[in-house]
């Protein structure tokens, strides 16, 4: 890990926030917050067991629960205050905590093997979430919550990588013709693969984002300063934690931040205190990332008391607007609702997230002309006649928006 450096000041140009609107939360979602925030001091107990002795819907509380994907922290601190909660709910909350603890151990092996027979085969792997996540931040992979694995190649590895799934039981959720599967990796970024076990365990990822949001990591500068873990007594590769922080700001903005592990998880890697904020200055202003890395760690301070660094969270707050996006983010968290991906309040989210105009006129352009996945489903052309694929994808955007009118 990087040692810590100091920020470089503000820049005089930057402005002062104006206040956040505070969010009218119920008593349920104060739980949740409660329970997931930074616990110190004795006012974080005491915090919790107020809200405990109020009249609250438990049915609701595990739904958010489960929606958050939270259980290992809601569970940690409640079984710790057992005579204030009712033993039903309890032990429903401790039945999620032991299914949750299996899965995660299972999923550990799973690693194991699958990052074993890559390298084994000559494929350079980076597992970067899932129990590498859990061990990084965490120090038990128990205690956090996933359902998949997550491995980082390289794009020139992506075929060979499916042959060596295969040969460990894996099959991919979609099967491409081998003409589009090279399109696919030149434009998208993961597969999905399954396995006996259930669907989608696997997400072999060779980009972050898909090629149209105009983030464009460079995964092979990922693979020469990834840092060494040691996961279910093995040791692999993984992200280097400035490089880990800027991963998972933008995969939160991605989701609308419809999930508060992910926050969750950006809170715990901003305590550990081991990240040199001079570099993910660079890295975020490169990327053009300024404001999604600022709304991040907005979001976890004002939710989880992640430790204030106002310094560093003002970088992209240069417009009032800004702050508005904020307040919107904060009413999606707190309603726990799924965010349609497809719809055209997601893209105007997307553009509002980034603050250069070159970036927003990029993620438009690539959005319109890069075909998907569906599109190359949806018609199956001749080789030559493949550049038709962007009129396809033109064509099917333009009746989306007409039925959204």
């Amino acid at each position: 890990m990087a040692t810590a450096a100091e920020p470089r000041p503000v820049p005089s140009a930057a402005r002062k926030l104006r206040p956040v609107k505070a969010i009218g939360s119920s008593s349920e979602f104060d739980l949740l917050l409660a329970c997931c925030a930074d616990p110190c001091g004795d006012e974080h107990g005491e915090r919790i067991r107020s809200i405990l002795s109020r009249p609250l819907d438990w049915e609701r509380i595990l739904w958010l629960v489960d929606h958050h994907r939270v259980v290992p922290q809601v569970y940690s601190e409640l079984s710790a205050l057992s005579h204030l909660v009712p033993v039903q709910h309890l032990n429903a909350l401790r039945l999620r905590y032991q299914d949750n603890a299996r899965k995660t151990l299972w999923f550990t092996a799973e690693l194991v093997r699958l990052v074993g027979h890559l390298e084994a085969v000559g494929i350079k792997a980076l597992p970067y979430k899932g129990p590498v996540l859990a061990q990084t931040l965490y120090g038990e992979v128990t205690r956090r919550q996933f359902g998949d694995l997550d491995i980082l190649i390289l794009p020139t590895d992506v075929l060979k990588a499916k042959a060596a799934l295969h040969d460990l039981g894996y099959k991919p959720a979609i099967e491409l013709a081998p003409r589009i599967e090279t399109a696919y990796v030149k434009t998208g970024y993961e597969c999905s693969f399954s396995a006996a076990q259930g669907s989608n365990l696997l997400e072999l990822q060779w980009r972050i984002l898909p090629r149209f949001y105009s983030i464009d990591f460079d995964v092979a500068v990922f693979f020469e300063r990834s840092d060494e873990i040691a996961v279910g007594g093995c040791h692999m590769r993984t992200l280097r934690a400035e490089d880990l922080l800027l991963v998972l700001c933008v995969h939160a903005a991605k989701h609308v931040w419809v999930q508060l592990s992910w926050l969750c998880d950006i809170a715990q890697l901003v305590k550990t205190g081991r990240l040199d904020w001079n570099v993910i200055h660079d890295d975020a202003q490169r990327l053009g990332i300024e404001r999604i890395v600022s709304l991040n760690l907005l979001l976890a301070q004002k939710l989880l008391g992640s430790p204030s660094h106002s310094s560093r969270q003002t970088w992209a707050f240069q417009e009032d607007r800004s702050t508005a996006v904020l307040e919107e983010i904060l009413r999606i968290i707190e309603r726990g609702t799924a965010y349609d991906t497809e719809s055209l309040s997601y893209f105007r989210v997307m553009m509002r997230l980034r603050e250069c105009w070159q970036d927003r006129a990029r993620f438009l352009w690539r959005l319109t002309v890069t075909p998907s996945v569906s599109e190359w489903l949806a018609v199956q052309l001749p080789q030559p006649l493949e550049p038709l694929y962007r009129l396809v994808r033109l064509s099917r955007l333009a009746r989306r928006l007409a039925s959204a009118g």
